[in-house]
């Protein structure tokens, strides 16, 4: 497979159908806007977002039905490179509504469809058969694949000496740290449940991350703090970087272009504080713009400026 610095792998994306509506009322028929359909999935936003910042990946993911086909085409119309691997069942769709009075967003994800055993098999092939420096594993497992799924890609990926970065929660988070990566970005929440504990509080973060490298289960963690902004901790250093105040509209794939931001910049070998500094910049970017349009290269420069002063 042709040499790529950086692949990022999908294997539940979605089609992502967003509109805007007035009123909410239960029993009524809601009069939406004309949708928009975006390309939407983890792995597939970062690509995208690294499309946005000048940058090239391969994004692999898998497509199946009318839904996949669409999916398909919005990925080639940001002229990222794919690689596609098929799958029986449609690929899954989410909706987004704005209610235009209230600003208030409605998010409606949906199960990504069961894969058969062969299918499965191939993303496994697929996987040691990529030429890369950084693999990104981004979004969630589809309905009957094993928590442990993730952890078998990352083990034909540390063979091949790839750097593993992966943003995913749950039981698949937890199999994933058994095998060990190269960076992690859970939320703090998440990082709680990481370490057993019911609650972490700000200060409580540092010491957190430190535990689990410690353990040998990640080199670095990258704890989104939301609105607050993000604290990037390794064994020698631990970075805060507090987000920029923007008008938000919307948070769809905030956390993606974080990611995307982060392995961009890692690509490019700048500083860990430099690396966290756009990682926020790109999220933070991704909230000024309505549905899953990511954000503006503009943005990050600016937003990314502003941190560096």
């Amino acid at each position: 497979m042709k040499a790529h610095v950086i692949t990022t792998l999908t294997i539940n994306p979605s089609l992502d159908k967003s509109t805007h509506f007035i009123g909410l009322i239960p029993e009524k028929k809601i009069r939406c806007e004309t949708p928009r359909y975006d390309a939407g999935g983890g792995g597939i936003n970062v690509s995208k977002a690294i499309s946005k910042l000048g940058g090239n990946s391969l994004c692999v993911f898998t497509s199946g039905g009318s839904s996949g086909a669409l999916l398909e085409e919005l990925v080639a119309n940001q002229k990222i490179e794919s690689y596609i691997i098929k799958t029986k069942n449609w690929t899954r769709e989410n909706f987004i509504a704005f209610e235009n009075v209230s600003k208030a967003q409605y998010r409606f994800g949906f199960p990504g469809n069961a894969f058969l055993e062969g299918e499965k098999q191939k993303i496994l092939s697929t996987i040691s058969e990529l030429n890369t420096s950084y693999l990104v594993i981004s979004g969630s497992l589809n309905e009957g694949l094993e928590s442990d799924f993730y952890q078998k890609i990352i083990e034909i990926a540390k063979n091949l000496n790839v750097k593993v970065i992966v943003d995913t929660s749950g039981d698949a988070l937890v199999k994933v740290l058994e095998t060990g990566v190269y960076l992690i970005k859970p939320n703090i929440g998440e990082l709680a449940k990481l370490i057993g504990v019911e609650r972490l509080e700000l200060p409580e973060v540092e010491q957190a991350a430190q535990h689990l490298i410690a353990k040998g289960s990640v080199e670095i963690v990258v704890v989104s703090l939301g609105a607050e902004g993000a604290i990037l901790v390794t064994k020698d250093e631990t970075h805060f970087v507090k987000a920029p105040l923007v008008e938000k509209k919307s948070t769809v794939g905030a956390g993606d272009s974080m990611v995307g931001g982060i392995v961009y910049a890692l690509s490019q070998n700048k500083t860990l504080k430099e690396v966290i500094q756009f990682g926020v910049s790109c999220g933070t970017a991704a909230t000024m713009n309505e549905g899953t349009q990511l954000f503006r290269k503009e943005d990050v420069e600016k937003l990314f400026k502003e941190l560096q002063a």
